[in-house]
């Protein structure tokens, strides 16, 4: 199956190089590029590309409400967002989170994990590099004095164990192996975290981890 990617930065030269990695991937395709986040958002809602490569900083409509327009709650049909930054200035990648987003990557991340940022996006997985996911949480998500929306019903510890990794940038791969149980015990073990906390994504559950003060 062939990945259709949407690519979304105002620098020309930003936009062209991630085109040229992506094109020459066998199993991706680039079916438009916008400049501004406008243009984003058309061309997502008429294309509806599998992924949806978003820069954080655009003209006429920056990438938190592009993200929040194609993916955030409410939206019927969410797409699958990845947002770009640069971390040193990018104080918003939490809440681009929050509003849909299923990955981030820094921009400097080299081609490899862009490819493997919108792979993981397409595949339905959450997240790109978990070194990336650990540092951006620890600098962006701090324990809330009054707590957090409590879950729905208590996790179980095993469901705890699940989270604490999730939040330390685990895929479900290395999960598995380090609780010492089948794949498709993690994903049974992550849609009922998800039920109970509320989240759409293993993202959001790595951040009521962090708020939460379940890992520090």
């Amino acid at each position: 199956m062939t990945i259709r990617v949407l690519i979304a930065d105002d620098q020309e030269l930003v936009r062209t190089g991630f085109q040229m990695i992506l094109d020459a991937q066998t199993d991706m395709e680039v079916v438009a590029t916008a400049a501004n986040g406008a243009e984003a958002v058309e061309h997502a809602r008429r294309l509806r590309p599998d992924v949806c490569l978003l820069d954080i900083r655009m003209p006429k409509l920056d990438g938190l409400e592009a993200t929040r327009l194609l993916a955030g709650p409410g939206v019927a049909d969410p797409m699958r967002v990845v947002i770009v930054t640069t971390f040193d200035l990018d104080e918003y990648v939490y809440g681009a989170l929050r509003a849909g987003a299923t990955g981030f990557l820094l921009k400097d991340s080299g081609p490899t994990l862009l490819i493997e940022a919108i792979r993981a996006a397409a595949a339905g997985d959450a997240l790109v590099s978990p070194s990336v996911t650990v540092r951006l949480l620890e600098h962006l998500a701090h324990p809330r004095p009054n707590g957090t929306r409590p879950p729905s019903e208590p996790l179980t510890e095993r469901e705890m164990d699940v989270v604490r990794l999730v939040a330390r940038g685990r895929t479900n791969q290395e999960v598995a192996a380090e609780l010492f149980v089948s794949l498709s015990t993690v994903k049974t073990h992550l849609g009922s975290i998800q039920s109970k906390l509320g989240a759409r994504n293993r993202v959001e559950i790595a951040a009521w981890a962090w708020e939460s003060g379940v890992v520090s």
